[in-house]
């Protein structure tokens, strides 16, 4: 039954919903200024600027929500108004979103304000966004001179070589490229080794995204390739070189490789969109298959992606019968996990009390999540949705599980109905444990994880992270063999830890003792002593010596330490350094190969 209104006679409700939106406005301005700022970083190859705008911009949907609510509380006492206000405020917001560009974010942006003012009972019925209410297809920016969601290039016409060039030079980057001629004529090479043999179509067409996507030291151009009914993705990475000059450093031409690139274990891109629905469509076109929680997620707005892997994960409980279990591995100490195994998730819920040797607190912990959140993750630290007041269905928790959540984090637990209510969880993408993973991996899949893991300690090192555990059970494999860390309860930043070598045994004494006989700091991290836990199997140790000899080496670890501290960036690359172009076809000219046979229609 609609207990809505039939008539919209508040002016006092639309001046709310009109304050709401306007705090909304005031997010996305923001959020495009700093998107912009990132452009004009990396033009002037200042990447700590574009890190510290990704850190800083973390914060700013929290920040614009509590000052709306601070807002609706001093004019409008909101806290005070009776349902009949909110139906018509949130009818009146409707109103004012048919136009809106960012209709589906402001939808999102007016529950976050509620959620801060409304009771929890409140979150499921008609006073909220449940779903979405103004459609979002086909919005395009109409304003004058502006510049549309995709260009579309026709290399059948002006030649594939000159579309290349056009296509990179139209984004008017103020840095001038080294040698632009030789690295067209490398995208030429890998154009023609992926696409091979094919007719061009009538409609054979290149689409291409308005924005560059910026992330740690590098810009993408991203679009697709269509050709009948041929859609192929299409990414160029632009770098700068050792001389400061602007190169084309790989071209990514296959769905899987956009995947990894827009993974859920990146710092979230920098892209500027006026209409930020047009660009999660496109991308879903080369990424099918992908959530568009994921990929909202992905271009820097987690909060509507939240919002979305929500809403999908109600959806899935709906049409879904199995139990809530926990989760497979060994127990942590920190963390209580459990998971659904119909849906490719684990929840996790700090525990009360923390076995010893740990020694932590719950603030402690979150501080390391929250961490995690605001630093680049380079490929190898999980994303976690942070999520609080979560209501399941009582009846869907496995026996065992609901004992266990019983006795370990009883305060964690509220009872409503027919619902259990967990008031702080994080929920992560679910991994296969390393440890478990190596348990049933051959030779092959035992070698490819032990050069990963070695990868991923040293590329977190690199950004200044030591993971503190370094077990296995403290790091998954994810379904494109990535080896990703995501135990965080022992996190350190790396420069904040003591690097040393074991003392030489000072006796005979010493020498035999089964017990650490020398000093230990709280901050000593002793590289020599991860070789015991680390290499039991022989498989493990063979393959880690093979393609890490160096990683109980203390002075290993104090390299990465110096050069942390003198401010080097390392490069990172979220796509198999092999594509590289300068791996792929050396230093000579790209352009001595032939080129694809598209570029002959």
């Amino acid at each position: 039954m609609n207990h809505f209104p039939k008539l919209l006679s508040s002016q006092f409700a639309y001046d709310v919903a009109r304050t709401m939106l306007d705090g909304f406005d005031k997010h996305y301005r923001i959020f495009r200024d700093v998107c912009i700022a990132a452009q004009a970083c990396f033009e002037a190859g200042d990447f700590m600027g574009i890190q510290k705008l990704q850190r800083d911009r973390i914060a700013y949907y929290d920040e614009r929500v509590r000052e709306c609510v601070v807002t609706l509380e001093d004019e409008f006492d909101a806290q005070s108004l009776d349902d009949d206000v909110w139906q018509q405020v949130k009818l009146h917001y409707i109103g004012l979103l048919t136009e809106h560009r960012q209709p589906e974010l402001a939808e999102t942006f007016f529950n976050s304000v509620c959620c801060k003012i409304l009771h929890r009972s409140y979150f499921n019925n008609r006073f909220i966004f449940v779903r979405p209410a103004v459609a979002t297809e086909y919005i395009e920016n109409d304003a004058p001179a502006a510049k549309p969601t995709y260009r579309v290039y026709y290399p059948a016409q002006d030649g594939m070589a000159p579309t290349i060039a056009r296509i990179v030079t139209n984004f008017q980057l103020k840095r001038p490229f080294a040698d632009l001629t030789r690295d067209v004529g490398y995208v030429m090479r890998a154009l023609d080794e992926t696409l091979g043999d094919f007719v061009p179509a009538p409609n054979f067409q290149i689409h291409v995204l308005a924005s560059l996507f910026f992330r740690n030291k590098a810009a993408y151009i991203v679009g697709r390739i269509v050709n009948g009914d041929v859609t192929t993705p299409f990414a160029l990475t632009i770098m700068h070189d050792a001389n400061g000059m602007l190169t084309l450093d790989a071209a990514l031409l296959r769905r899987e490789e956009l995947r990894v690139v827009f993974g859920f274990t990146h710092a979230y891109f920098m892209v500027d969109m006026e209409v930020p629905s047009a660009y999660v469509q496109f991308l879903r076109t080369i990424m099918p298959g992908k959530p568009k929680a994921e990929i909202y997620t992905s271009v820097g707005l987690q909060k509507h992606g939240k919002n979305l892997f929500y809403r999908d994960f109600l959806h899935h409980l709906k049409h879904s019968s199995d139990l809530f279990v926990s989760a497979p591995g060994i127990r942590g100490l920190v963390m209580l996990v459990f998971t659904l195994p119909s849906y490719p998730y684990v929840f996790k819920v700090i525990r009360e009390r923390f076995a010893p040797p740990k020694e932590t607190t719950r603030e402690q912990v979150k501080a390391k999540y929250l961490m995690v959140k605001q630093h680049d993750r380079v490929g190898r630290m999980a994303d976690t949705l942070e999520f609080s007041s979560v209501a399941f269905p009582r009846a869907r928790f496995d026996d065992a599980l609901l004992a266990e959540l019983q006795r370990e984090v009883p305060s964690q637990l509220e009872v409503d109905g027919d619902a259990l209510v967990i008031r702080h969880c994080y929920i992560e993408r679910r991994m296969t444990p390393l440890n478990l993973w190596l348990q049933t991996a051959s030779d092959a899949e035992v070698d490819h994880a032990m050069r990963e893991y070695g990868n991923a300690v040293k590329e977190l090192m690199a950004a200044n992270i030591f993971p503190g555990d370094l077990l296995y059970k403290n790091f998954g494999v994810t379904r494109h063999g990535r080896v990703v860390f995501y135990d965080y309860d022992e996190l350190e930043y790396l420069t904040d830890c003591h690097i040393r070598r074991v003392p030489e045994p000072r006796n005979e004494e010493e020498a035999m003792s089964g017990e650490v006989w020398y000093r230990v700091g709280p901050h000593d991290v002793f590289p020599q002593t991860f070789e015991t836990f680390l290499t039991g199997d022989a498989r493990v140790r063979h393959s880690l010596s093979q393609h890490h000899p160096d990683f109980f080496d203390p002075g290993l670890w104090q390299d990465y330490q110096d050069r942390v501290r003198a401010g080097q960036m390392h490069d990172f690359y979220p796509y198999d350094v092999s594509l590289r172009f300068v791996n792929r076809y050396g230093t000579g000219h790209g352009a001595t190969s032939a080129p694809p046979r598209a570029a002959a229609a």
